[in-house]
């Protein structure tokens, strides 16, 4: 029996989100993304005009608004902003939004009880979800791959110049392990797998076999 919470974490590129969605289909778990609640209170911090770096104001803000996501679908206060959240001025800011602790401990809260809300059984991927979200998940993986195919598997995503995704992922790596508050980090336990050289296949696999060889917590 596969462990009731799989927490998948590692910087972006490393093939988190299709694979998590992947693992939680063939164990048939549900799947819950807890960067579109980031980008989701990016996007509303932007369309409100408030400013990012104020971390009390953004906190007051996501208190005051609805997060939900159903399926693949993030919502925000009812509006499906699934594709909003992935448009560049989102994804070029979302890490000053999440680093202040305020934001975290409100979307941290919205995200366990939406696992809470199903059964307690999920593959949850993100940032921080081995280390501060479910730090007792009956299994823990960190993604991670080296920077130069990071780069060229989201320059092949999103069209743009593979030199300048790689400054940009530079830039929001530094924020992310170096925030005060839950830093991207590897999970004490966390079975470590380098994609770099892996299909989306083969990393699957690797992980529905270790959940195999998992007590439930």
């Amino acid at each position: 029996m596969e462990p009731a919470i799989i927490t998948i974490d590692g910087p972006a590129g490393t093939g988190k989100s299709t694979v998590s969605r992947l693992v939680a289909l063939t164990l048939e778990l549900p799947h819950l993304d807890t960067g579109a609640y980031y980008r989701a209170a990016t996007l509303c911090g932007l369309r409100k005009g408030v400013d990012l770096h104020d971390g009390e104001a953004m906190a007051e803000l996501v208190g005051a608004s609805s997060f939900d996501q159903v399926g693949d679908r993030m919502y925000l206060d009812g509006d499906d902003v699934t594709e909003a959240i992935r448009l560049p001025d989102v994804t070029n800011t979302v890490s000053i939004a999440s680093a202040h602790p305020e934001v975290r401990r409100a979307l941290v809260a919205e995200q366990r009880q939406w696992v809470s809300s199903h059964e307690g059984r999920a593959v949850v991927e993100g940032r921080d979800i081995g280390s501060i979200v479910f730090p007792d998940a009956g299994l823990k993986i960190y993604l991670d791959a080296s920077p130069e195919v990071r780069a060229q598997r989201r320059a092949g995503e999103t069209g743009q110049d593979v030199s300048r995704v790689l400054q940009e992922q530079e830039r929001r790596d530094t924020i992310d392990s170096t925030r005060t508050a839950s830093p991207l980090t590897v999970p004490t336990d966390a079975v470590v797998i380098d994609t770099s050289d892996l299909t989306i296949y083969e990393v699957v696999a690797r992980i529905v076999e270790l959940a195999g060889q998992t007590s439930p917590e």
